[in-house]
């Protein structure tokens, strides 16, 4: 067993089974909070602590996984040519939507993060926090954070919008699918994207144009706005 333990299969299978088991909750509960992500992580983790199993011992396998974030990403942009025609009709709005989202997140972390008194470290390491997480790590090198807090932090975001932005939708009553679709992708990158799939193919379509548009615009405007405010 412990063979078997220190292989990268071990490391990918309990990865898709505490995946597999949180879509089926998902599924059989209907309720948003419990997503399935968020309940494999949590399974995960429950594991590796009861099983007294290394983190390392893990990560063989779940190296592997998140190699596949990068390609899955751009796997994103087969909805959005589906709809081409709702990208050309509403181009100017997307764009300045996705941009005023991005300058946003980032200023409301440092100004949020600067009033909690979190230290610098820490701040730089979840600007990032509304890309995805190739590009969150890069950005978070450049910038002289914690990649593993960026990841974190990143995971926590994409999580919780894909938990409350269809709640938020309802409440603000934003119910424009570009709308709903580019203010998800913007805020919580792939894993609300997901959740846009489900409710919509535009919804999911513009989501997916906004994770690219704002991890560029993030990459460039962290760097220079970040020192402005430290």
């Amino acid at each position: 067993m412990s063979e078997f333990i220190n292989t990268p299969l071990f490391g990918i299978l309990l990865s898709i089974i505490a995946f597999e088991i949180g879509v089926w909750i998902n599924k059989k509960t209907k309720i948003s909070l419990l997503n399935p992500m968020l309940i494999g992580i949590v399974l995960v983790i429950g594991f590796l602590v009861v099983c007294n199993v290394k983190y390392e011992s893990y990560k063989l396998g779940g190296d592997y996984i998140s190699f596949f974030l990068a390609p899955a990403t751009v796997a994103l942009a087969v909805p959005l040519y589906k709809q081409l025609d709702k990208l050309k009709a509403n181009w100017l709005p997307i764009l300045v939507g996705i941009f005023v989202g991005s300058v946003s997140s980032i200023i409301s972390v440092i100004v949020l993060a600067k009033f909690a008194g979190i230290s610098q470290n820490v701040l730089v390491s979840i600007t990032p926090k509304s890309i995805t997480i190739p590009m969150g790590i890069e950005v978070s090198r450049l910038l002289g954070g914690l990649p593993a807090i960026t990841v974190a932090s990143i995971m926590i975001t994409g999580i919780t919008g894909a938990i409350i932005s269809p709640i938020v939708c309802k409440l603000c009553r934003i119910t424009d699918p570009v709308a709903q679709g580019v203010a998800t992708g913007t805020a919580s990158h792939a894993v609300g994207t997901s959740r846009m799939m489900e409710i919509g193919e535009i919804q999911g379509a513009m989501s997916s144009l906004s994770i690219g548009v704002a991890g560029v615009i993030t990459a460039v405007l962290a760097p220079i706005l970040v020192p402005l405010f430290l």
